[in-house]
């Protein structure tokens, strides 16, 4: 897919600059052209040898080489590449970047450049929530430069947070995002549920499943970049909007199904939002005190089922209905069973039992069902999750056409 395609990798100062040994060797795996820049920091965590016998091409480093500027030249380094990648791009290069400085020969490139710019910061966590490092973000991206991660977890500094830079896979699943241009799904209207539902108790109080969005938002933005008309029906998240989707923000299940309902007809429809399976029947219009001692008793009735409703939609039932199933036991045997009773053609099973990280975490287990049995997926992060299934889809509608 990246075939002939031309890279310029910045590696600025940071322990993550490891992995960008890694990312040469599968971007040269994809048959893409790579050169790199190794400033002075980056050049105290990898060397320019490792680098160079991995891209096959030299390696740049000095702004002010006579041998360098005569052969190429940051200009035309500037300018020849497809796209230029700052992997990893700690806090001080980010500052660099925003403010313009152009002091070595990576920041002048990148100031001579025309070509898209895609970072993946690295830095600790404090770092970058730091309010500095937030604005030089937003001024980025202000400029059209694309970010990946950064990922929470554990960091060089010993500290957990968030601030380490995103896996490689993912790394190259954006570079992909902008280099490739696939238009599969262009044509087809997509449907996409995402989040959590707030049942109110009152106005403070509410009943939701555990739900961070990041599934259903990596599928509908999957979607849209390679063609499909995409709406994204969204309960409480604190995910970012995304490009090129037209996103409806909802709060109750029954307000998710009467969006769900306005978008129709779609060609495919998947629900991957954790829509709470009770309501209370009569919501307090003021808060509930704790004055008396003695809990309030809840009257409950169930929710609408979004995924059966849209399954049994009749003439407006989309061609594809694909649901997802949060199981902790029989995780298959489970999902398989919804499947039939909600009446959709896809089932996406995966475990969320304590201990798998799959609530709030990057990565998933899932297990496809369908009428021909049970596909066990590898465990992949959200969105090459997303990716997988949003070409899996393509290709059904390419075979059913």
């Amino acid at each position: 897919m990246l075939s002939g395609k031309r890279v310029l990798l910045i590696i600025s100062g940071g322990i993550a600059a490891y992995k960008s040994l890694d990312l040469v060797r599968r971007l040269k795996g994809c048959e893409a052209e790579v050169r790199c820049i190794l400033t002075s920091g980056g050049a105290q965590f990898v060397t320019p040898l490792s680098l160079s016998a991995l891209s096959g091409e030299k390696v740049y480093q000095d702004l002010f080489s006579l041998t360098d500027e005569s052969e190429m030249g940051h200009i035309r380094l500037a300018r020849d590449a497809d796209l230029i990648v700052v992997a990893p791009a700690s806090a001080d290069f980010l500052a660099k970047m925003a403010g313009g400085l152009a002091g070595d020969l990576a920041t002048a490139v990148l100031l001579a450049s025309d070509r898209p710019v895609l970072v993946a910061p690295a830095m600790n966590a404090a770092m970058w929530r730091h309010a500095a490092t937030r604005r030089n973000i937003a001024l980025l991206e202000e400029h059209g430069v694309r970010h990946v991660g950064p990922e929470a977890g554990d960091l060089a500094c010993g500290e957990v947070g968030e601030g380490r830079m995103a896996e490689v896979p993912d790394i190259m699943a954006a570079i992909e995002e902008i280099l490739v241009t696939d238009t599969s799904l262009s044509g087809r209207r997509a449907l996409v549920t995402s989040g959590p539902t707030h049942e109110p108790i009152d106005p403070v109080r509410y009943i939701a499943n555990r739900s961070s969005g990041k599934q259903g938002h990596a599928i509908a933005g999957a979607f849209a970049r390679i063609g499909a008309e995409t709406t994204l029906v969204s309960g409480p998240t604190n995910q970012p909007n995304l490009e090129g989707v037209d996103v409806q923000c909802v709060e109750t299940a029954a307000q998710m199904l009467a969006a769900c309902q306005s978008v129709l007809p779609v060609d495919v429809a998947v629900c991957a939002a954790a829509v709470s399976d009770w309501k209370v029947n009569s919501p307090a219009a003021s808060k509930l005190k704790k004055t008396s001692g003695v809990p309030p008793v809840l009257e409950l009735s169930k929710n609408p089922d979004i995924l059966a409703s849209l399954g049994q939609a009749g003439n407006l039932r989309p061609a594809l209905v694909v649901g997802f199933a949060a199981e902790t036991e029989n995780v298959a045997e489970q999902a398989g069973a919804k499947r039939q009773a909600k009446g959709c053609d896809w089932m996406l099973a995966n475990d969320v039992s304590a201990g798998t990280g799959t609530f709030g975490g990057d990565e998933n287990t899932v297990h496809l069902i369908d009428d021909g049995g049970v596909e066990d997926w590898p465990t992949m992060t959200k969105s090459q999750v997303a990716e997988r299934l949003a070409h899996r889809i393509a290709d059904y509608f390419s075979h059913a056409a």
